[in-house]
């Protein structure tokens, strides 16, 4: 509805970048907004955070020694790269299996620690070893010119961090950004949006510390709780009513939250 209100305001909409968290969502979001603008031939860009950063890196990444065109792998690919680094190390899988060592890296990578820090963050001999798998990791899908799921945030966060000009280029597309679902953004994910809104600090987000319930992959409620003091300008309208349930429901679900 904001969407389509800033179009009728006058604003392009390819100025507009809206983001959620899985792919059903953007394409609902997606015929949500056409049925509110009819025929007019206009199309906001309307994202998951993972294919919004796809598109930047499609275009960015260069910079940062890969070539354009990377592949990205899928779970079946990095298991048997972590079996083989594992092996170079000559670390035993009754130490350390291929699916932990990913999991270790996906919770670094969500983080926003790098390869070079993880050692700094092993919190116990099994992840110091991770720690120098992690690198080996890194090395060989460099080398293949390949990404990872979790490589598209981070991979595009290191580059906001070290080439402005880059930066700048995607902050310049958009006037109005928006997220979907904000109290399920994990420390990546708010960094690349705070760099985003940086220059005019245009941000709406929508979300419900109530409903923060993907600690266990990265998300870090206090992004919404502490969102006024990241953006002091910002209003905040609270939606209190609740059209969907019955009040029995209502009060059930109150008592547990207290």
């Amino acid at each position: 509805t904001r969407m389509a209100l800033l179009i009728g305001q006058g604003v392009e909409a390819n100025r507009i970048l809206s983001v959620t968290f899985t792919n059903k969502a953007s394409k609902e979001m997606g015929e949500r907004i056409q049925g509110l603008l009819g025929k007019q031939k206009v199309k906001p860009w309307i994202s998951t955070f993972h294919a919004l950063c796809v598109r930047i890196l499609r275009q960015e990444i260069e910079a940062l020694g890969y070539r354009s065109s990377f592949t990205i792998v899928d779970r079946g690919d990095q298991e048997s790269l972590a079996r083989d680094v594992l092996r170079q190390i000559r670390v035993q899988e009754s130490s350390l299996k291929p699916s932990d060592l990913l999991s270790i890296i996906s919770r670094w990578k969500s983080a926003g620690i790098s390869q070079d820090r993880a050692g700094e963050h092993a919190l116990d001999d099994r992840e110091f070893l991770a720690s120098m798998a992690y690198r080996k990791y890194c090395d060989k899908m460099r080398a293949r010119n390949s990404v990872d799921f979790d490589d598209l945030l981070l991979l595009t966060d290191r580059l906001f961090q070290e080439h402005p000009a880059a930066l700048k280029r995607q902050q310049d597309r958009f006037d109005f950004v928006q997220i979907d679902e904000y109290q399920d953004t994990n420390q990546l994910q708010f960094r690349l949006v705070r760099a985003l809104v940086e220059p005019h600090q245009n941000l709406c987000v929508v979300g419900d510390d109530d409903q923060s319930i993907y600690a266990w992959r990265g998300a870090e409620v206090k992004h919404i709780l502490s969102f006024q003091s990241h953006f002091p300008a910002a209003k905040v309208i609270r939606l209190e009513d609740n059209y969907r349930c019955t009040d029995e429901i209502l009060n059930v679900a109150n008592r547990l939250v207290d």
